[in-house]
């Protein structure tokens, strides 16, 4: 493997780790707004993007610690993702205010 492949890795991975810290930070400031706590829609799709990235990465490295860690986070952020899509998509069909 070339430097700049390793390099290339590294900068995926920490891309990844990015991503993932960066949705503790968008709950944290959506429920400073509201004055309570939340987790907005964000937290799920930021979750996805950093699982995914680092589930990636995770491969990469072979490392099946971190494989099956990522693999079943990701699982469950679009598991989150399908239930509030389903929820809205029930609460627009029956004429109630989507959240």
């Amino acid at each position: 493997m070339t430097e700049e492949t390793v390099i290339w890795w590294l900068v995926l991975g920490f891309a990844g780790q990015a991503l993932f810290s960066a949705r503790f930070l968008i709950q944290w400031w959506s429920s400073e707004r509201a004055g309570r706590s939340l987790i907005p829609i964000a937290f799920w799709y930021f979750s996805i993007a950093g699982g995914l990235t680092l589930f990636a990465y995770a491969l990469h490295r072979g490392d099946p610690v971190f494989i099956v860690g990522q693999g079943a986070g990701v699982f469950i952020y679009g598991r989150n993702l399908y239930l509030i899509w389903r929820e809205r998509r029930l609460q627009a069909d029956s004429g109630q205010a989507v959240s």
